[in-house]
């Protein structure tokens, strides 16, 4: 299956099945080494350690935005083949990571939906929490398609890198707001409450690129994120 490469500075976007089913990944270079955000699907792993070979650089870290299977399909190989990059997700999300769909005492009470890992093997080595730094990017908490989703804000330029928290295939749209040619990612959210405060926080990062899971980079993203909360909060959501 054809990979897409799209670069914006220091980061590199990785996209597989553009047209119909955009499932992307990223690669953040630092000045020695790499981070890998997400591993996409079991299928990614050539195309991501080709482009990271490309690159001259090792992937010391692998950052995960959340535990859906579309994010951590290649973790397992991705490991093996750099044994000694750290696996890092936020604590939240660690009990998905390995099947735990349980929700946690004061969590708003709507399931925890999308295809969560049955077979992964590979636990994380770091647990983070919001405002953590590791190499250039920043965490930044934003639940709501899952309750541990994370972004991460390149502190060097201002690219921002939410998972699924937003969409911008066949439409920019908070994380639960359906998008009529592509209502995946909508399907799989937990709660659109949290997701739609979580699209705030990410606003008021001040982004200069939006990188999302599903979907091409945005830049200067301000108004069409400023739109998708609009579009999000008009369907009576707070």
């Amino acid at each position: 299956i054809r990979m897409r490469i799209t670069q914006e500075g220091h980061l590199l976007q990785l996209t597989w099945m553009p047209r119909f089913f955009p499932v992307n990944c990223y690669l953040i270079e630092e000045e020695h080494e790499l981070t890998l955000i997400d591993a996409a699907l079991p299928f990614s792993v050539k195309g991501i350690i080709q482009t990271a070979a490309g690159l001259g650089k090792e992937i010391t870290r692998i950052i995960l935005t959340h535990a859906h299977d579309d994010h951590v399909g290649a973790l397992d190989e991705m490991k093996s083949h750099f044994p000694k990059a750290k696996v890092y997700i936020s604590e939240r999300d660690s009990a998905l990571l390995s099947g735990d769909r349980s929700l946690r005492a004061g969590e708003p009470s709507t399931p925890i939906r999308g295809g969560v890992p049955k077979k992964l093997t590979t636990r994380a080595d770091i647990l983070i929490y919001d405002g953590d730094v590791v190499g250039s990017l920043k965490a930044i908490s934003t639940p709501g398609h899952t309750p541990g989703s994370m972004s991460f804000l390149d502190q060097r330029n201002k690219a921002i890198i939410v998972g699924d928290a937003l969409q911008s295939f066949r439409g920019t749209a908070v994380s639960g707001t359906i998008v009529p040619g592509f209502p995946f990612p909508a399907f799989a959210t937990w709660n659109k409450e949290s997701a739609l405060a979580s699209a705030r926080k990410i606003l008021h990062a001040e982004p200069t690129i939006l990188a999302v899971g599903h979907g091409n980079l945005l830049k200067q993203p301000q108004t069409k994120i400023e739109a998708a909360i609009l579009k999000a909060s008009k369907k009576g959501v707070k």
